[in-house]
């Protein structure tokens, strides 16, 4: 079967998660003898998957195969049995999906899409006069309206932006670190999905992941036109993608820990029964542009949140460890904040 033939026969297929009902799960990590694995965990029990160094990998060779990444990843039977726990308190634990080349992994993301996201965004900016509406809030109202179209149709747009590419994705356990000239360094609780542009430019979602959409919210809260500036920091998602499709109802809490204790902490709701926006509604205005069609490419695409820790007036700092869970999703995701030192030299362009 030609490589294109066979993605087109899984465009739009409901790929089988396993043979039973039980939620599955891959992770990617560094092998204490060398090397890399991909490990999948049904139940309580992770086992490496044989032939596999990659998620990509495995989801390459499900394509070729005219079948699903869950399909491919059970049918070759089970490797040596891995403790995650372990693998995560060892720091060997990589993203779930990444890219040989990190330039061809994206980050990016879409805000205003959780139903309350208007009201933590909505404070920040404050409406210019007595009765106006903010354009997060007439942002968010056309989500309401027409953020879950019919199947087959396009809603409304929402708002976008950029992260970066792979050299700012973060793995599980390491540290975000924030830039020198960063005015704040917070978390952003959210569902990522994961996907692999097929031969054929068809967009194959992998799964869902947690994830740390870091941002900067006190140079966003200074002019929503710096949205852009703040949204440039690293991320971190994962430990594990979620194979199959995501539950309507998500419930998840996010917290800081300083010094071992809890300094914060707040539950999340996500999932399309607590959005504006249908996840079909999202990845459609993330790949209707064709520069994020190219065959081999890797997204990770942020699906937005409406907790913040900076909403209650909570400002992290060094050595604070951000950790965000969802049962559904998987393994909690934990990461420390590092704060680069100050430079106030101003980066200088040397002339060719």
């Amino acid at each position: 079967m030609a490589r294109s033939s066979a993605t087109a026969r899984l465009r739009g297929a409901a790929w089988p998660i396993c043979a039973g009902d039980h939620a599955m799960f891959l992770s990617q990590l560094l092998l204490p003898g060398g090397g890399r694995g991909v490990a999948l965990r049904e139940g309580d029990a992770a086992h490496l998957v044989p032939g596999a160094e990659s998620t990509r990998a495995l989801a390459q060779a499900a394509i070729a195969a005219g079948h699903g990444l869950a399909e491919e990843a059970a049918g070759r039977g089970r490797g040596a049995p891995v403790d995650l726990a372990k693998a995560l308190a060892e720091g060997r634990v990589l993203p779930p999906v990444d890219h040989p080349d990190p330039a061809h992994l994206h980050l990016t993301g879409t805000g205003l899409t959780h139903l309350g996201s208007a009201a933590t965004r909505d404070a920040m900016h404050g409406a210019p006069d007595a009765g106006e509406l903010t354009d997060s809030m007439k942002m968010f109202r056309m989500g309401l309206e027409g953020g879950k179209p019919r199947p087959g149709e396009a809603g409304v747009q929402p708002e976008w932006f950029y992260k970066g590419n792979g050299h700012a994705a973060v793995a599980p356990g390491a540290p975000l670190v924030s830039p020198a000239f960063a005015l704040d360094a917070g978390e952003e609780p959210e569902i990522a999905g994961l996907y692999l542009i097929g031969p054929d430019g068809t967009p194959l979602r992998l799964g869902f992941a947690l994830g740390n959409e870091f941002s900067d919210h006190v140079t966003e809260r200074g002019n929503y036109l710096w949205l852009a500036h703040s949204k440039l920091r690293p991320a971190s998602f994962g430990p594990e993608m979620l194979l199959g499709a995501l539950p309507r109802h998500v419930e998840g809490s996010s917290r800081i820990l300083r010094d071992g204790a809890t300094l914060w902490e707040r539950p999340f709701l996500s999932g399309e029964a607590n959005m504006s926006h249908s996840i079909a509604n999202l990845e459609h205005h993330h790949f209707k542009y064709a520069l994020f069609r190219q065959p081999g490419d890797v997204h990770v695409h942020f699906f937005g949140t409406a907790t913040l820790s900076f909403a209650d007036g909570v400002h992290a700092r060094p050595g604070d460890v951000f950790q965000i869970e969802a049962p559904a999703l998987g393994l909690p995701l934990r990461n420390p904040l590092v704060q680069m030192p100050n430079d106030a030299a101003p980066v200088a362009v040397a002339t060719l």
